[in-house]
C-alpha cells in the first residue's frame, strides 16, 4: 500500500497501557504488543523521529487504589513503575522487529532503564533512535497524558498522536451513547470547556501553550498510525484556539 511522505519530522506517540492488553482484562497480550510494534516500525521506516510515552493502566489503575484505600502519592508511584514495565516490554517487542530504542525514565532505576536526560534524548532522536519515555513526569498527581504533553514540548514534537481504542473525539462516550457525535476537528478551548475527555486539562493546556496539535485516533485500525504521520485525515485533530 502506497502512502505519501511523512508530514512530520518528529512525532510523539501516546500509548495507553490498556492498548497492550489486547483482548485481555488485565496484563499484556503478546499479539497486541506485536501489532503496536509493527505500526511503529512502519513509521520508523519512513525516517520519522519517534518519541513514545506509555501508560500503565493495564497493570494498575487509579480507581483500584481507591478500592484498596491507598494514598494518592504511593498509588501514583505504583503507576509510574507500571509504565516502566510496559516501556521495557515495548522496547523488547520492537527489538524483535529490528528497531533499536532507548527507554528513559523520570524515576531513578539505573539497573533497568536510563534516567531521562533531555540532551541525550535529543541526541538519540536526531540519530533516528526512538525514545520511550516512562515513569510519567516523575511526580504524583500528574497523568501520563500530561507526561506526553511535557515530553512533546521538551523534544519539540510537531504533533502528539494519542493512540486509543476510539476513532476520535466524540460529544459523549460512543460506546454508551449511540447518538454521540464525532468531531473531525476541534479547538483546544472546546476540548477544555466541553470536557470532551480528549486528554486531561493539564495536557491540553500545555499543548495549546506550545502549539502542539493533538491527533486522537484508533490505533487498532490497520494503517491508522501511518496515515496520521503522513497527514492524512484520521480520527480527530485538536488544534488552534
Amino acid at each position: 500500500m502506497t502512502h505519501s511522505k511523512p508530514a512530520y519530522k518528529r512525532v510523539m506517540i501516546k500509548l495507553s497501557g490498556e492498548a497492550l492488553m489486547g483482548n485481555l482484562k488485565f496484563g499484556i497480550e503478546q499479539s497486541a504488543c506485536q501489532k503496536i510494534a509493527q505500526a511503529i516500525r512502519e513509521v520508523f521506516d519512513l525516517g520519522v523521529q519517534i518519541g513514545i510515552v506509555v501508560g500503565g493502566g493495564n497493570i494498575f489503575r487509579g480507581a483500584e487504589s481507591e478500592a484498596f484505600g491507598f494514598s494518592r502519592t504511593p498509588s501514583d508511584h505504583i503507576g509510574m513503575l507500571a509504565t516502566t514495565i510496559n516501556g521495557l516490554i515495548l522496547q523488547q517487542t520492537l527489538a524483535t522487529l529490528g528497531v533499536e530504542t532507548r527507554v528513559m525514565s523520570a524515576l531513578d532505576m539505573d539497573r533497568c532503564v536510563e534516567r531521562y536526560n533531555w540532551g541525550h534524548a535529543q541526541h538519540c532522536l536526531q540519530k533516528g533512535i526512538p525514545v520511550i519515555f516512562v515513569g510519567g513526569t516523575g511526580n504524583p498527581y500528574f497523568t501520563t497524558d500530561s507526561a506526553a504533553a511535557l515530553r512533546s514540548s521538551e523534544i519539540n514534537a510537531e504533533i502528539l498522536l494519542k493512540a486509543t481504542k476510539v476513532d476520535g473525539v466524540y460529544s459523549d462516550d460512543p460506546f454508551k451513547n449511540p447518538k454521540a457525535v464525532k468531531y473531525p476537528t476541534l479547538s483546544y478551548s472546546d476540548a477544555l470547556t466541553q470536557k470532551l475527555n480528549v486528554m486531561d486539562a493539564t495536557a491540553i493546556a500545555l499543548c495549546r501553550e506550545n502549539h502542539i496539535p493533538i491527533c486522537v485516533f484508533n490505533l487498532f485500525e490497520p494503517g491508522n498510525l501511518l496515515k496520521a504521520v503522513c497527514g492524512q485525515p484520521v480520527g480527530s485533530l485538536v488544534t488552534g484556539g
